[in-house]
């Protein structure tokens, strides 16, 4: 549980405690509309948004739903995590007297605001953003429906990982789940076999009608020097296509 490593000091560096600083991180959170994880010490998991971060009152607001059972038995462990990420950057805190409040039109999640919390930077790798004309896709079974395939379209890609798009006909995949098989199908000549890591999910604008997946790729090995070229070939493709339509 990452509340029992709050005062291990070797996360002294990742620690922020000024309170200008952590609102200013919460106002990005609700900004972005990053989905953020609710999490226990024994694998319970909600996933919700963060509406309003009041320093004056000392409170946090997530959205909720009515009755969920899920988001009941996380909060009756007394211990929750909460992990939100801003393009490479992870924000974690621990949810202090979080409560449940029902409301007339819907429920909310009302927690205290947080005295600290911690940043920290994931491995930065260059992404690039596939060609549209090649419709790269990722394709695996969903991990909580194994007779259901997946082939999710690929919106950006490094050595490191990718973001995938979930369009919302599709059962939601948590944050935290391994996909042990997937087929990367980034061109016509670049096809790798990966191991997925998901590690976080962003609500994209309503109008695109799904959310982004953030996954790690996991087990790429051999295909590592396909995918290289794959992101060398893609950026030259993208700065010559820039320079046409400058001249």
């Amino acid at each position: 549980m990452f509340g029992s490593r709050t005062s291990d000091s070797r996360l002294d560096d990742y620690r922020i405690g000024s309170a200008p600083e952590i609102h200013d991180y919460l106002q990005q959170i609700i900004t972005a509309r990053s989905l953020v994880n609710l999490s226990g010490p024994h694998g319970q998991s909600y996933t919700t948004l963060l509406w309003e971060a009041d320093p004056k009152r000392q409170t946090l607001c997530f959205s909720a739903r009515d009755a969920d059972a899920q988001l009941q038995g996380l909060l009756e462990c007394g211990e929750v995590t909460v992990t939100a990420y801003l393009d490479s950057i992870k924000i974690q805190f621990d949810l202090d007297s979080a409560l449940e409040v029902h409301g007339a039109h819907h429920d909310t999640l009302k927690a205290r605001y947080p005295k600290e919390i911690f940043r920290f930077q994931r491995r930065s790798s260059f992404r690039v953003q596939p060609m549209v004309s090649k419709g790269p896709v990722a394709r695996f079974r969903h991990p909580s429906m194994p007779d259901m395939n997946l082939s999710l379209r690929v919106l950006d890609v490094s050595l490191g990982g990718v973001a995938l798009f979930l369009p919302d006909d599709v059962p939601m995949i948590a944050a935290g789940l391994r996909i042990g098989q997937c087929e990367l199908a980034l061109d016509d000549t670049t096809e790798i076999e990966v191991g997925l890591m998901i590690h976080h999910i962003t609500a994209i604008n309503p109008e695109s009608r799904g959310a982004r997946l953030g996954c790690e790729l996991l087990n790429v090995d051999d295909g590592g020097r396909a995918l290289q070229h794959y992101i060398n070939q893609t950026q030259k493709r993208r700065l010559a296509l820039a320079a046409e339509r400058r001249g």
